[in-house]
C-alpha cells in the first residue's frame, strides 16, 4: 500500500482541481470517500460516459468511494458529522462562505475534529473584487499572465495554454500542502487550515521563468524579452522535431552536428546570455540548417553530439513510443465494466511504499449503503434514508 495508508479523506470537491488532488491522495494510499449531491457532481456530466463514467471524471477520481448524500437535509448533514469525527482530511472547493453557510465551518468542523486538517482551494482567495466570482481554468489563465506567456511570437496575439493547466497545479499545490499538514500534524499534534487560491498557485508556477523581468524591483525589464528563449519547434525535411540548446557545451554540440563549427565562436552565440539575447536570430540559423535534413538523421546525428531533441509525438503515438513503453509510464489496469483503463503513472515512484490503481472511479453513490453501514446504520436506517432520497444507492 502507499505511504498515505490509513488516512481517511473527505472529498467534497467537483471539477478538477479538487478532486485530482484528492485522487492523488488516493494514489498513495488514502481511504478517500468522494461527497457529492444526489444528482452528482458536475464533472460526472461532461463528456460522454463509458460504462456509465466519462474519461476525464474517471481520471479525476480514481481510487475513491462515492457518497451521494443530500446535505440540505438535516439527516444527510449528520451523515457527514459522522464522517468528520474520524476524517483525517476534508477537501473544498466551494467559493468563500458556502462551507459556512451549509453549516461545515472550518471553525465548527474544527470542534467536532480538532486534529483534521481543513483544505480550501477556492479561485482567488477571500479577499478582493474576484473573491466571489464564478471560475473556470480559462479565467485563471486570464488573469495570471498565462495567455501572454503562450502569446504569439509574432503577431503578440494572447494564446490559451489547451489544457485545464490552473486546475492542475492547483491539485498539485493542494496535495503537497495536506501531506506537510498532515507530517506537521504527526509531530506537534495539531490539524490546521490550508487556503489555496487557484489565481496564487498558477502565478507561483509560473514566476521563476515566466515573470523574471519582474523580479527585481530596482532593475524591472520587458518580461517579453527575459522570458526564457527557449528553442522550441524545427521544421526538418520531412516533419517537426524539437531541439532545446542552454549551455555553451549544447551549442558546439548542434553547431558540430550541422556541421557550422564557425558559430561556436560566433559574438552573437557564443555564451548562454549572447544566445538569449540574440534568440531570433539563432532561431533563423538553426532552423535554416535543420530544413535541409530529415528527422530521422537529425535525430541521430543531434544525440550523437548529445544535444537535447526529441520527435513531435501526436497523443496517438504516445501509447507506443519505446521510453514511454520501456518505462512504463502508462500503466493499464482491467476493471469490470471497462476492461482494460489506460492510466498515467503516478509520478512519485515510491521505494517502499508504491502508488497504485487500487480502484476506478465510482458510480454515483455507489458506495454509499456500504460507508453508511462503516458508520454503524444498519439495514433498515439505509433502506429508509435511500427512500427519503436523502442518499442515493448506485448501482
Amino acid at each position: 500500500m502507499g505511504p498515505l495508508e490509513g488516512i481517511k479523506v473527505l472529498d467534497l470537491t467537483s471539477m478538477v482541481s479538487g478532486p485530482v488532488a484528492a485522487m492523488m491522495l488516493g494514489d498513495q494510499g488514502a481511504d478517500v470517500v468522494k461527497v457529492e449531491p444526489i444528482h452528482g457532481e458536475q464533472l460526472r456530466h461532461l463528456g460522454e460516459p463509458y460504462n456509465g463514467i466519462p474519461a476525464t471524471f474517471f481520471s479525476c477520481n480514481r481510487n475513491k468511494k462515492s457518497l451521494a448524500v443530500d446535505l440540505k437535509d438535516e439527516t444527510g448533514k449528520d451523515i457527514l458529522w459522522a464522517l468528520i469525527s474520524t476524517a483525517d482530511v476534508l477537501l473544498q472547493n466551494f467559493r468563500p462562505g458556502a462551507m459556512a453557510r451549509m453549516g461545515f465551518s472550518e471553525e465548527k468542523v474544527r470542534e467536532k475534529n480538532p486534529g483534521i486538517i481543513y483544505a480550501s482551494i477556492s479561485g482567488f482567495g477571500e479577499k478582493g473584487p474576484y473573491s466571489h466570482k464564478r471560475v473556470y481554468d480559462p479565467i485563471i489563465q486570464g488573469l495570471s499572465g498565462a495567455t501572454d506567456i503562450q502569446a504569439d511570437r509574432k503577431s503578440g496575439r494572447p494564446n490559451m495554454i489547451r489544457i485545464i493547466l490552473a486546475d492542475k497545479v492547483s491539485a498539485l499545490t493542494a496535495a503537497q500542502a495536506i501531506s506537510s499538514a498532515l507530517f506537521h500534524r504527526e509531530r506537534h499534534g495539531k490539524g490546521q487550515h490550508i487556503k489555496i487560491s487557484m489565481l496564487e498557485a498558477t502565478i507561483a508556477f509560473f514566476w521563476p521563468e515566466g515573470m523574471s523581468g519582474l523580479t527585481y524591483a530596482e532593475n524591472e525589464t520587458d518580461v517579453r524579452k527575459t522570458f526564457s528563449s527557449i528553442d522550441l519547434i524545427y521544421e526538418t525535411k520531412d516533419g517537426y522535431l524539437t531541439i532545446s540548446v542552454i549551455s555553451d557545451k549544447e551549442w558546439k554540440g548542434i553547431c558540430e552536428a550541422l556541421e557550422r563549427q564557425e558559430l561556436i565562436t560566433d559574438e552573437r552565440f557564443k555564451s548562454s546570455l549572447a544566445r538569449r539575447r540574440n534568440a531570433e536570430e539563432r532561431r533563423e540559423v538553426i532552423g535554416e540548417e535543420v530544413s535541409k535534413r530529415s528527422s530521422a538523421e537529425l535525430l541521430q546525428i543531434l544525440d550523437a553530439n548529445d544535444v537535447p531533441c526529441a520527435p513531435l509525438l501526436d497523443r496517438a503515438e504516445l501509447m507506443d513510443h519505446p521510453q514511454i513503453v520501456e518505462s512504463e509510464t502508462i500503466l493499464r489496469e482491467s476493471f469490470i465494466g471497462f476492461g482494460e483503463v489506460r492510466q498515467a503513472r503516478p509520478a512519485a515512484r515510491f521505494q517502499l511504499t508504491e502508488s497504485s490503481l487500487r480502484l476506478p472511479a465510482p458510480k454515483l453513490g455507489q458506495h454509499s449503503r456500504e460507508i453508511l453501514e462503516s458508520l454503524g446504520y444498519d439495514e433498515a436506517k439505509c433502506d429508509a434514508l435511500i427512500a427519503a432520497n436523502v442518499i442515493l444507492q448506485g448501482s
